[in-house]
């Protein structure tokens, strides 16, 4: 009997992931870019004035999570991800219009919508992800459109020095740049998105292998006050506070890098860009690793577990950024810690999908991402505060937790979710 073809139509969505999450980094990236430029040069902000910006964006994202991932599942991902692409893109435009006199509180009012736009990103993928492709290659997907977030932090230090002088001059065109490529993704994504079932360009061999290992689901909506209760829903949750330590990379590395060395927003540059390069691997080989184990014949269970535990174990060093003089040392630690925060977070991002039904993914989502935003608002409100009162000082009590954190949280969800046994579209387990 010859070999059915299976499509690759599943990849062309993918990308279109990829993408949306290369230009959501870019608008979050912005203000981690610019912050040293604008707090000394344009604002004069205090590093308290600092943390609370970036506290009403982490807050708005934890609320902008309890519902806009239970508004994807009862939306769909066609029309959710929409809403959500539509409001930060705005938002992340109302940037360039604050003033002088707003100071921090007008930054902070447009960093609150962009966090509630940005909320929806996250939910909307793994949802999508969950649809498209089979569970064994879930992993690998999610690793390649999570590298869009390194993609974003990428660009966003190669492009800004090139339009902002380092004294802050047209900083305002920094939050201009992604609001086209928005509204072009937006009207392509309208008008191509199907779910897999109902698209066009999906052959019978893709569906097939799509829903090789998935039982197909009923239609019936299930609210996020069912999977709230449910362990695995915290044992994600308890994961996903190492958002605290990535939000600290992405809106502090530059300020450290500038107290430390010295560095200015050009000569930030460079050492951003490497930081990301390398945690962009460190996405797609998280990824691949947990199903190159599955390929293997491991289970799901000890796939996912063994390769957080290794990147736990990669991301340790990062306690010794604070104690070198050199700045490219203090570089490669950093990068190496966020490459192993990318390929665990591709991994966990993973768990919802292999324990939970399609239609529930998206308030999974959102609730985890809930917890980790509300941890990483306390951590860095904490932050802002001890660098005011202590100096550059503070810097080394972050990266200690930073570097440790992993191991902890690892052991926690083990002890939540011994077993990742999977759940029915009813959240019942599934024998």
């Amino acid at each position: 009997m010859p070999e059915v073809k299976v499509g690759r139509y599943r990849w062309r969505i993918l990308a279109m992931l990829f993408v949306a999450t290369t230009i959501n980094y870019v608008d979050r990236s912005i203000i981690g870019v610019l912050g040293p430029t604008l707090k000394d040069h344009v604002f004069h902000w205090t590093n308290t004035e600092y943390s609370n910006i970036n506290a009403a964006f982490m807050i708005a994202y934890a609320v902008g999570m309890l519902f806009m991932g239970g508004l994807v599942d009862r939306l769909g991902t066609k029309f959710g991800y929409a809403v959500s692409i539509g409001i930060w893109s705005l938002f992340s435009l109302s940037h360039a219009f604050v003033t002088r006199a707003m100071g921090w509180v007008g930054f902070a009012v447009a960093r609150f919508g962009l966090g509630i736009g940005e909320s929806g990103n996250f939910p909307s993928c793994i949802k999508t992800v969950a649809e498209w492709f089979p569970k064994k290659e879930r992993a690998f997907a999610t690793g390649i459109f999570n590298a869009g977030t390194n993609v974003g932090a990428i660009l966003a230090p190669l492009v800004i020095p090139l339009i902002v002088a380092n004294d802050g001059t047209h900083w305002q065109y920094a939050f201009c740049i992604t609001f086209v490529f928005s509204a072009i993704w937006l009207a392509i994504w309208l008008s191509t998105y199907q779910k897999p079932e109902r698209h066009k360009r999906v052959t019978k061999g893709e569906l097939d292998h799509i829903l090789s290992d998935t039982a197909v689901e009923n239609a019936e909506r299930l609210p996020w006050a069912s999977v709230l209760p449910k362990k695995e829903t915290w044992a994600f949750a308890t994961a996903k506070l190492s958002d605290a330590v990535w939000w600290f990379y992405l809106f502090w590395g530059s300020f450290f890098l500038h107290a430390q060395f010295g560095l200015e927003l050009k000569g930030l540059a460079l050492p951003m860009i490497t930081i990301y390069v390398i945690s962009d691997a460190g996405s797609i080989a998280g990824g691949w690793l947990s199903s190159y184990f599955i390929k293997r014949g491991w289970s799901i269970n000890r796939s996912r577990k063994t390769t957080m535990l290794i990147c736990a174990i990669v991301i340790l060093p990062v306690v010794f950024a604070t104690q070198t003089s050199n700045e490219w040392i203090a570089v490669l630690l950093i990068g190496l810690a966020a490459g192993g925060h990318q390929a665990w977070s591709a991994t966990i991002f993973t768990l919802v999908s292999d324990v939970f039904p399609k239609k529930a993914t998206g308030s999974v989502v959102g609730i985890g991402g809930m917890i980790g935003a509300l941890a990483s608002a306390g951590a860095n409100l904490g932050l802002g505060r001890v660098l005011d009162n202590t100096g550059k000082g503070g810097y080394f009590v972050a990266f200690l937790c930073a570097g440790m954190l992993y191991l902890v949280l690892l052991l926690a969800v083990h002890l939540i979710m011994p077993k990742m046994t999977p759940r029915d579209e009813n959240l019942k387990y599934v024998s």
